[in-house]
């Protein structure tokens, strides 16, 4: 019997010894538990000099995260972008690999009008060139943009370290910084798409680990850090980059009453403006080159043309006549809640802002929570209490914002693990009759944070057993890629294998759900070997077809099941027979 075996069932009486799924669960945490409480006399000096070593610990958190995902690619390949957020960003990315801002309009745009896309005045990505300048380079240097993804995240993870090394002692600065590597690392949404998030956290890390130093010390360094911080979430989170200018100054506002501390914030100033400056400008440029105006964002011109992403229709709002059941007015609720109304009133405010709380799941593991109580001591410190109160302001702002995703929130994620682990370092300091209680409850949950993250890392490396298939319904808040892209997948690989370059028409059918988008194209349309275009009916598709004579023709339909490829029709089908008018007509 080989030990592999006793994992291949988790029911009692399939299993060589008998365990059941709860057995092999309270088994490993014992197992971990004895392990890490016999090596911890071992453990905790070494930690605690190497956590004095910034450079080393920030080279040790940048490479984990990247050297954990890269061992999965056997069972988790390279991410295949599915939303059409990912695909706009990926197209911002190819746009700047060209060296330039904005693409000229197709001549035949009305067969590539797609999701957060401009056709007119330019054929553009409606979002800031942030996330997009992370995977240009990333696909400049390493031949793919996912590569960009990686070195985001290797970033926020490393100069959350850093930042907490102005804020605490550097044994804790280096649990924040593996607790980053633990909810933001190979696991994390962040790491296994293309819509952001790990950028722009890093920018939140330079902000949020310039300010202490500044206060604490005068120099240029750091109101350069401060600034370039600034820039980075202005180029990716424009919006959010208002509010993180706002938590700036609240910082210092204590000092602002002190007339000898003025001259030396004023020279810093001076300092991070001017390296926000090129940021502000790139981005006028932007919208000069993109939209015909300097003021007019990508994003407000979609907003004009297309009405989203402000707009969202639901079925419920369609056809009110509707009977729901329970369960599909609870969705509707959550829906709205989710999205929410671009005006509304105090109560759908409220309402969305209930809703999305639980997206705050997202920045703290379960046992964190516990931390959670004890960080409210630690209010009564203005610093602590700032941080909960920019914490609060980004929650409220974007409350009234009727999209919500969690990258929203991403300029202060560093501020969710300082929460944590000034939570930690408070629980810490609790003594019951003279033992180190609280010391040794911070261990417990640092523990069960490893603990869940290895647990579930396990299932992703052994993905594909019995065991593994069978728990993955129970995950909560990973986010590596499974079977949602698979399909894309099957159809690029077998667009792959034809000869010759390639016309696809994409053809919806009327129950076609409109996040579903298949059309999406490189930066430059007529270059690409392979590109998409919406069918518009035979007599229009002709057009397109004599526009690109020597392109093979493909008819792709999503919608069917499972979606089918095959090669566009020679002659159109036949008109349907015009109906009596006795007889009923049948949709």
């Amino acid at each position: 019997m080989y030990l592999f075996d006793l994992f291949k069932s988790f029911l009692p009486m399939h299993n060589p010894i008998g365990f059941g799924a709860a057995d092999f669960i309270l088994f490993t945490l014992a197992a971990l538990l004895t392990l890490f409480a016999l090596a911890w006399r071992w453990i905790e000096p070494h930690a605690a000099g190497f956590a004095r070593r910034t450079a080393w610990c920030m080279l040790l958190l940048g490479v984990l995260p990247v050297a954990l995902r890269l061992a999965l690619l056997s069972h988790h390949p390279v991410p295949v972008p599915d939303i059409y957020d990912e695909f706009s960003h990926l197209l911002a990315a190819d746009t700047l690999r060209h060296l330039r801002l904005a693409n000229p309009a197709h001549a035949m745009h009305r067969f590539f009008e797609t999701f957060f896309v401009l056709q007119q005045p330019t054929y553009s990505s409606i979002y800031p060139i942030g996330q997009g300048l992370s995977m240009a380079l990333g696909r400049m240097f390493f031949g793919h943009p996912w590569a960009g993804v990686l070195l985001s995240a290797a970033a926020f993870c490393s100069l959350c370290y850093w930042m907490l090394r102005g804020w605490t002692t550097p044994g804790w600065a280096l649990v924040g910084g593996m607790l980053a590597v633990i909810e933001f690392g190979p696991l994390s949404l962040w790491m296994n798409c293309y819509w952001g998030g790990a950028f722009a956290a890093a920018g939140g890390c330079l902000v949020f680990g310039a300010l202490p130093r500044l206060r604490n010390a005068s120099g240029y360094r750091n109101a350069v850090l401060l600034g370039a911080g600034l820039a980075i979430d202005l180029l990716t989170r424009p919006y959010e980059s208002v509010f993180l200018c706002l938590g700036v100054v609240l910082f210092f506002a204590p000092a602002l009453w002190k007339r000898e501390t003025l001259p030396q914030l004023a020279r810093a100033a001076a300092v991070a403006a001017l390296v926000v400056m090129p940021a502000i400008g790139v981005t006028l440029l932007q919208n000069k080159q993109v939209t015909g105006s300097w003021t007019t964002l990508p994003y407000t011109l979609s907003q004009y043309q297309y009405g989203v992403p402000m707009t969202f229709t639901f079925q419920a709002n369609a056809e009110p006549h509707l009977e729901l059941t329970p369960q599909q007015a609870l969705d509707y609720k959550m829906q709205r809640a989710y999205h929410g109304e671009a005006a509304g009133t105090l109560a759908t405010w409220l309402e969305r802002l209930e809703y999305r709380v639980r997206y705050y799941r997202f920045f703290f593991l379960p046992p964190l929570y516990l931390a959670l109580a004890a960080f409210v001591v630690r209010l009564r410190e203005y610093r602590f209490a700032w941080a909960a109160a920019t914490l609060a302001l980004f929650a409220l702002a974007t409350n009234f914002f009727p999209l919500f995703e969690v990258h929203y929130l991403a300029p202060v994620a560093c501020l969710f693990v300082l929460a944590s682990v000034a939570g930690l370092e408070q629980l810490g300091r609790l003594s019951v009759r003279g033992s180190p209680a609280g010391l040794e409850a911070c261990r417990l949950i640092l523990f069960l944070c490893a603990a869940q993250f290895l647990f579930w890392y396990g299932m992703h490396a052994l993905d594909g057993q019995d065991f593994s298939e069978s728990v993955r319904k129970y995950e909560t808040w990973d986010a590596i890629n499974h079977e949602k892209s698979g399909y894309r997948t099957l159809i690029a690989g077998a667009l792959a294998q034809a000869p010759g370059e390639q016309l696809v028409f994409v053809r919806y059918y009327p129950q076609h759900i409109f996040q579903n988008e298949w059309v999406w194209n490189e930066a430059d349309i007529d270059a690409a070997r392979v590109m998409y275009a919406r069918d518009l009916g035979p007599a229009e598709d002709e057009k397109l077809r004599q526009y690109y004579p020597g392109r093979t023709a493909w008819l792709l339909e999503p919608d069917f099941r499972p979606p089918r490829l095959r090669p566009y029709p020679s002659e159109p089908p036949p008109p349907p027979a015009a109906a009596s008018p006795f007889e009923p007509v049948v949709r």
